[in-house]
């Protein structure tokens, strides 16, 4: 099991779990659900009390990891699995990312 902690525009909102390479699930936290003033995640996961579940990584976050040439580049770099999509996005995903969603290994 690997865990992350999700940020949105900089406030955690809540983990994302990989139990296995088919589970996966993202949980927001209860204070961010609570703010009002903070958006949702995308729009295929409104802010639920609910735990979303996936038998691969959730589109949000596999949009965020690179492809093909780059993919590779940073997979031989990193010394990642090209495969290994959640490995990829925890050492890509810190900071620096299109949008307002990064990722911390937890």
């Amino acid at each position: 099991m690997r865990k992350a902690k999700v940020y949105i525009l900089g406030v955690e909102a809540g983990e994302l779990v990989q139990n296995s390479l088919s589970d996966y699930e993202f949980t927001y936290n209860d204070s961010y659900i609570q703010n009002d003033r903070l958006p949702a995640l995308c729009l295929n996961m409104p802010k639920s009390t609910s735990c979303y579940k996936s038998a691969s990584l959730f589109p949000i976050f596999s949009n965020m990891l690179s492809e093909g040439v780059n993919r590779r580049l940073q997979s031989q770099y990193l010394k990642i699995d090209e495969q290994d999509d959640f490995s990829i996005l925890l050492s890509t995903a810190n900071y620096d990312t299109i949008g307002g969603v990064t990722i911390q290994e937890k």
